[in-house]
C-alpha cells in the first residue's frame, strides 16, 4: 500500500451525536476524503487506525475497499462535499462501530 502518512492527517471533532473523524490530505491526490461519524469517543483511537488504513488503500488503488479485513464488510455513502462516509455493514445499525473494532483488533476487547 502507498505510504501517505506524511501527507494525510486524521482529525476529529466532538459533536452532539459523538465523535467525527476525517482524513485531510487525500483530496490533494484527487481522491475523496474519508469520514466516520457518531462514534462513541472511547473508540476514537481505534477508528483513527481504521481511517489511516483506508487512506493508504485509497492512495494505492484509487478505490474504497469492500472489506476492512476478511469478513469485515464496509459500505460508504457520499457526502455533499464528495467525502466518503463510512456506513454500517449490511444488516447492522447501533453498535456497529464497536463491533468492527472488535473484529479487527480482537486483542483489544473494548
Amino acid at each position: 500500500m502507498a505510504d501517505v502518512t506524511s501527507e494525510v492527517r486524521i482529525v476529529g471533532a466532538e459533536r452532539p451525536d459523538g465523535l467525527t473523524l476525517r482524513t485531510v490530505g487525500l483530496s490533494a491526490r484527487g481522491l475523496p476524503e474519508v469520514r466516520v461519524e457518531a462514534l462513541p469517543p472511547y473508540l476514537g483511537d481505534g477508528w483513527a487506525r481504521v481511517l489511516g488504513t483506508l487512506a493508504r488503500h485509497l492512495a494505492a488503488t484509487g478505490e474504497p475497499p469492500g472489506e476492512l479485513a476478511p469478513g469485515v464488510e464496509v459500505r460508504f455513502s457520499t457526502a455533499d462535499d464528495g467525502a466518503l462516509i463510512l456506513a454500517p455493514p449490511p444488516g447492522r445499525d447501533a453498535g456497529w462501530h464497536r463491533d468492527v473494532l472488535i473484529r479487527l483488533f480482537p486483542e483489544a476487547r473494548i
